[in-house]
């Protein structure tokens, strides 16, 4: 790998005009408001319209090209844009289609199995706009279709944020960009890809719950839960982390049709799970009317919001940017807050963007939390502090949740996201301290803290984490367990004493709390591109109590062309980055 950084810094792009589209709306009637009590609000209604940036097509549909390529042409480059977008197409048979997707747009068929809604042609990301440089392929997603790629392999060249869900491949899938150009990894989850899985320059890589015809290669870091047709275990030679099974998972919930009335599935919970969930027909779980959901639109307050919540209803958050000035609060078992087309939180004055209470249940997906410019605390809480309630038969999911502390604009959060309720599944999110964008500074978007857990038996499944003051990674609950992490040290740290931890050089990407006694990880991987300061020491990417229970697989750190050095892997155990060479140093297993 050459010694240049995975990213370079590019400046905020303009903000983007909203496109009239083809409104959805749901065939149940909304629900009839309570009567009011004195000084009661009317009830809010279920269901409805989700607005125009949720544009639906089907086969019929006309334009269905220009249509696509119209909002590409506006998300390409609009990295911190305002623009938000969501393609349905309902179940049926497309054909020649290239539908390129460029920043917060997401695309999903509305069938209950990818196999419901196929496309004769591809769903591209390619990074022409960076020059051919992939590693700023944020927040765009796939979901929940059948493609058959023109050539017979579809382009997936995404960085962090990107999540390919339930997708049927029949053909291969190529993870890099036009030119084999840099990327730095990503996120597959139960999907089939029935040709080879080609990552060519993508450093790292989390496939969870899939089946595959094969995989090409690797560079870092590549790990496989519950894949069929994984390589086998290699680390560090082959880079293949590979466990047969996934302990703990639940897949995102998702929209779908019921004939012509919107529905969302709530996949049911497996354990040691291997292979797709949607294999054999319909997929096991639940589903709600959508006039069970609260369908909300930027503008709408918090308090309407939580008015909603309480009512009962469920929220489904359509593309957009909601300003929150006080917390969503979420106190009902299995409550579902879904976002759509990267629907983005912004807690304003300092305060929260969601907390949840210590339920059974509930279930976080596909939105974005990006800091506001007073300090907030926390950005995201499942449970509070100090819980002690069994959860396991029906645990929390936080799926594709992502957190942008800076980037945007002026941003700040002592820490993003706090986990207390035990078995919380923290199933790929991406939380970031940005390292480019406008508002970034080591003091301007200060954030000490990515990931706290507080709870025990909390299970991580692709764990993205990157570039905060202190530790990205604070792990103080008992029986955790990480499969995949993938972390930057903050590159801006002026100086050597800017990150001196009390007697120790730096803190670390992931750091263990001293009391733990039962921990365990899989396939990590912490980086260092020190580039204001070069000369900065890290002492180690992972630190963790010496202990028997406590046990890490496939570890690794690596200097980016020299830009400060690890002296150890994980506490005192692992050789240090050699000088220039970005040339990782492993640990194959801890203690």
């Amino acid at each position: 790998m050459s010694s240049v950084p995975r990213r370079t810094v590019l400046g905020a792009a303009a903000a983007v005009s909203a496109l009239a589209g083809l409104p959805a709306t749901a065939s149940a009637a909304p629900a009839t408001p309570a009567t009011p009590l004195a000084n009661k609000p009317l009830a809010l209604p279920g269901g409805g319209d989700l607005g125009p940036n949720v544009i639906v097509f089907d086969p019929s549909t006309a334009g269905i090209q220009a249509k696509l390529d119209q909002v590409f042409a506006q998300q390409e480059t609009a990295q911190f844009g305002t623009g938000r977008y969501a393609f349905f197409f309902k179940p049926g048979t497309y054909s020649g289609l290239n539908a390129q997707l460029g920043f917060y747009t997401s695309i999903a068929g509305l069938g209950l199995s990818p196999d419901d809604t196929t496309i004769n042609g591809d769903v591209t990301v390619d990074a022409g706009w960076f020059n051919g440089n992939a590693t700023q392929n944020f927040w765009r997603s796939a979901e929940n279709l059948a493609l058959v790629p023109v050539s017979g392999t579809n382009r997936w060249a995404v960085a962090q944020a990107a999540p390919f869900r339930r997708m049927h491949v029949r053909g291969s899938l190529n993870l890099a960009p036009n030119g084999y150009g840099w990327a730095s990894g990503g996120y597959i989850a139960d999907s089939r890809i029935d040709g080879q899985v080609q990552p060519y320059s993508q450093q790292q890589w989390y496939t969870r719950d899939s089946v595959i015809g094969g995989w090409l290669n690797g560079v870092w870091n590549m790990v496989f839960s519950g894949v069929q047709g994984a390589p086998a275990q290699g680390f560090p030679n082959p880079v293949y982390t590979t466990l047969a099974t996934t302990p703990v998972s639940r897949e995102k919930p998702f929209l779908y049709l019921n004939g012509t009335e919107y529905r969302v599935f709530l996949p049911e919970k497996r354990t040691n799970a291997s292979g797709v969930t949607w294999g054999n027909g319909t997929p096991r779980g639940t589903s709600l009317s959508l006039s069970q959901f609260y369908v909300a639109k930027p503008g709408v307050t918090a308090a309407t919001l939580n008015q909603a919540l309480t009512q009962g209803l469920h929220l489904l958050l359509t593309p957009g940017i909601y300003h929150l000035d006080q917390p969503i609060q979420v106190n009902r078992a299995n409550t579902v807050v879904l976002g759509l087309g990267y629907a983005t939180l912004v807690p304003d004055n300092g305060v929260t963007a969601l907390k949840t209470a210590d339920v059974d249940g509930v279930r976080l997906a596909g939105f974005l939390i990006d800091a506001g410019t007073v300090n907030s605390a926390t950005l995201l809480e499942v449970g509070p502090a100090g819980t002690t309630t069994d959860h396991s038969a029906n645990p929390t999911t936080v799926q594709d949740v992502f957190v942008r502390i800076g980037g945007a604009g002026a941003g700040k959060a002592t820490t993003s996201m706090v986990i207390n309720n035990r078995h919380t599944i923290v199933d790929h999110t991406w939380l970031w301290r940005a390292d480019h964008g406008t508002g970034i500074g080591w003091d301007v978007n200060r954030a000490d803290y990515g990931l706290v857990v507080g709870g025990a038996d909390v299970l991580a499944t692709g764990l993205f984490v990157e570039h905060f003051n202190k530790y990205d990674v604070q792990w103080n609950g008992e029986r955790g367990r990480t499969i995949f992490f993938q972390n930057e040290k903050a590159y801006d740290a002026p100086n050597q004493a800017a990150i001196q931890n009390g007697s120790i050089k730096g803190y670390a990407a992931y750091k263990v709390g001293a009391n733990v006694t039962v921990h365990e990880g899989w396939g990590l991987g912490s980086y260092c591109y020190y580039n204001v300061d070069p000369t900065i020491v890290q002492h180690n990417g992972f630190s963790a109590p010496n202990r028997s229970g406590v046990k890490f697989h496939d570890l690794l750190v690596v200097s980016l062309g020299g830009q400060g050095q690890y002296e150890h892997v994980i506490n005192e155990t692992g050789a240090a980055t050699s000088g220039t060479s970005t040339i990782p140093s492993t640990v194959v297993s801890y203690p």
